[in-house]
């Protein structure tokens, strides 16, 4: 099993939108400072501000949702995939992409956080 963490805005609206539009199931919550989410063989612990994974590093910095880092969902249908989320409001940082291993496609989770698409060839 991989285990990430991402930093969220909003936890519970994070689990809202892992669970209902990206078919995740919710494993643990602890209160509005974090949440574990589930799929496959992924592991996903949303980290909220009140979490201590957002604590101010020793030069005051504070981590922030975003980036490029990214998980990446397998799918079978890219396109019905991107439609669906489309109409469920994802922002998408890029279209549809077509490399020597498949198609891919870039959207954002509600605090800004990069998730892929991939359908292999």
């Amino acid at each position: 099993m991989a285990e990430f963490r991402y930093i969220v805005n909003d936890v519970e609206q994070a689990v809202q939108f892992y669970v209902d539009v990206l078919g995740f199931r919710l494993a643990q919550k602890f209160g509005p400072a974090m949440a574990i989410v589930a799929k496959d063989d992924l592991s996903l612990w949303l980290a909220g501000p009140l979490s201590s994974a957002a604590q101010p590093m020793p030069d005051g910095s504070r981590p922030q949702p975003g980036g490029w880092s990214r998980i990446a969902l397998k799918v079978e249908d890219i396109e019905s995939d991107i439609a669906r989320l489309t109409e469920a409001g994802a922002r998408f940082r890029s279209g549809l992409v077509q490399g020597p291993g498949g198609k891919q496609a870039l959207f954002e989770d509600p605090s800004g956080n990069a998730i892929e698409l991939f359908q292999p060839k």
